[in-house]
């Protein structure tokens, strides 16, 4: 089972890189949702419609900064 390192790196086992087809040095793009990671090997077109069923979720600057603020100093966060 991979560790995560001091670094904070993961080894990936062979038959995951077989299966995405990585070599080492390829560029992958990494996806988090859910507590999940999603590793994509990038060239053009492959993460079409990986993120389809999130919906992207819309915070105002201000709303923003008041959760900034209120995770700062420990508060719950404020209602914009």
């Amino acid at each position: 089972m991979p560790k995560l390192s001091a670094k904070r790196q993961i080894t990936l086992p062979i038959a995951y890189c077989q299966d995405l087809g990585i070599e080492p040095g390829d560029e992958v793009d990494i996806y988090v949702h859910d507590e999940h990671i999603t590793i994509v090997k990038q060239t053009p077109g492959r993460a079409s419609g990986v993120l389809k069923k999130i919906k992207p979720r819309r915070v105002s600057e201000i709303a923003s900064r008041d959760q900034a603020l209120a995770a700062r100093h420990g508060r719950r966060r404020l209602k914009s």
